[in-house]
């Protein structure tokens, strides 16, 4: 789906800790940074358990220049995935981790 579809059922009030995390990762793909870190905020903001979005947060804060967030994010982020099993995400953020403290 594209940005401008998930923007316009935003508008409509079907807010969701998914629809932030599909506008978060099409913002950040399309590198509009911003938008992508206060969406994937939002997403974690509605549903803290929300690893995935744990996970992009700390990429676009990174992106941002903000390595002490990424940081901070990325551990949360890497609790919430313990807890909740979810390996992958797991996995990767403790790379990224490994990645940020070299």
């Amino acid at each position: 789906m594209n940005v401008a579809a998930l923007e316009k059922m935003l508008a409509k009030g079907n807010d969701s800790a998914m629809l932030r995390f599909g506008l978060g990762k099409a913002y950040l793909d399309d590198k509009n940074l911003d938008l992508a870190r206060e969406h994937l905020q939002c997403c974690v903001d509605i549903d803290p358990d929300y690893s995935a979005a744990w996970n992009l947060l700390g990429k676009a804060h990174l992106q941002l220049g903000d390595k002490a967030s990424a940081e901070t994010v990325w551990q949360t982020g890497l609790e919430v995935a313990t807890r909740k099993a979810d390996k992958q995400t797991e996995k990767e953020i403790t790379v990224f981790l490994k990645k940020l403290k070299k």
